[in-house]
């Protein structure tokens, strides 16, 4: 083994070490607390979880070792289970991506735009029925990969797991068909669910300041207000006392006995500051459970951008390697797909606030 495929070896290693890490990590926090049912968040996040388990164990892992190895070692049969969880888990992996977006699409939609109104995602039965048809499209389309599979030799003598269909335009079929229903689909819904959340965060912002600056406003004047009143009285008091001439007996003249009940009148509607609430001082805070779904849509977000790197670049290698095959293009997409599965549990993590060593139960 040469340098540069040393480097490559310990590279998808070390991919395949924070995918196990961090899947893991997502799965057990996901987990539901003995007291309270389990909710759809935490059924999307380990779903995901285990979709990106088996490309790390059944796929990441046996390509590390066959990397080091320099050709590959484990047979024809594991060839093809290696294949078919390949499709298998990146299928359910970007399907459920998916259903993760706009879930918190609409989670977040609900609680800003419609006063937390529950959302039609938020169903353990219509999520359950969604994963279960995104896990058979997975398994229908991987199905070729088992049995369409040969391990050949590549450079020199070294053995490599290929897939091999009984036609040109068989395995063009195939790779048209699957691209565009287990790839385009989902990944145009995952950018059109991120681009509403960021149009959605945009908007609320914009109504958080504009309600900042009312408010602001309001206390000014306010504030002036008060002040008059409180001039009004000191020169209603000033006034009283000045004209309080005294008679010679020590009683109050007449002209001072006239004012004397209209400054006792003017203090009275003046007198203590009138305690006026402001209930628009101090914008009010939002509450904990609306800033973490705003916190884990910004973390869809993230999410997306990284999808938007990973599959699409995928996508297209897999369109050029149907036009063209090529080994290289298809360890490059399988690269990729690794990198995928490794980054985005620990946003997911990040953004749901469980990023940490500490997972109660």
């Amino acid at each position: 083994m040469d340098a540069e495929e040393l480097i490559e070896s310990i590279i998808r290693a070390l991919m395949f070490i924070a995918g196990i890490l961090g899947n893991n990590w997502l799965a057990i926090c996901s987990l539901p607390k003995l007291k309270s049912g389990i909710r759809t968040n935490e059924v999307l996040f380990i779903n995901l979880a285990l979709s990106n388990l088996i490309t790390n164990f059944l796929v990441d892992l046996p390509d590390t070792i066959a990397d080091f190895n320099g050709s590959w070692f484990l047979g024809e049969t594991f060839c093809g289970v290696f294949r078919f969880c390949a499709d298998l888990s990146e299928t359910s992996s970007i399907f459920t991506t998916f259903f993760i977006s706009a879930f918190w699409h609409q989670k977040l939609v609900g609680s800003l735009k419609r006063g937390g109104a529950p959302v039609q995602l938020d169903n353990l039965c219509l999520v359950m029925c969604l994963l279960a048809g995104s896990w058979t499209v997975a398994v229908v389309f991987s199905i070729p990969h088992f049995f369409f599979v040969s391990v050949e030799g590549g450079n020199g003598s070294e053995e490599d797991c290929l897939d091999v269909f009984p036609s040109a335009l068989a395995r063009q079929t195939y790779e048209a068909i699957y691209l565009t229903v287990a790839n385009a689909f989902p990944l145009a819904g995952i950018v059109f669910a991120s681009v509403q959340i960021v149009i959605t965060l945009y908007q609320n912002q914009r109504r958080i300041r504009g309600h900042n600056s009312d408010a602001a406003k309001e206390v000014v004047e306010e504030d002036k207000s008060l002040e008059n009143r409180d001039d009004e009285r000191s020169l209603s008091t000033v006034s009283g006392k000045e004209l309080n001439c005294s008679r010679p007996d020590g009683g109050p003249s007449d002209q001072s006995a006239h004012i004397a009940p209209f400054n006792r009148e003017t203090e009275s509607r003046a007198g203590a500051k009138p305690n006026v609430s402001r209930p628009n001082q101090m914008p009010s805070k939002p509450s904990s459970n609306t800033s973490t779904q705003v916190r884990a849509a910004k973390s869809v977000v993230a999410v997306a951008s990284v999808v938007l790197v990973c599959w699409l670049t995928h996508l297209l290698l897999r369109i050029t390697n149907n036009i063209h095959t090529s080994s290289i293009v298809v360890e490059v997409a399988s690269y990729i797909a690794a990198s995928y599965t490794c980054i985005i549990p620990y946003i997911f993590l990040h953004g749901v606030k469980k990023l940490s060593c500490k997972c109660k139960r």
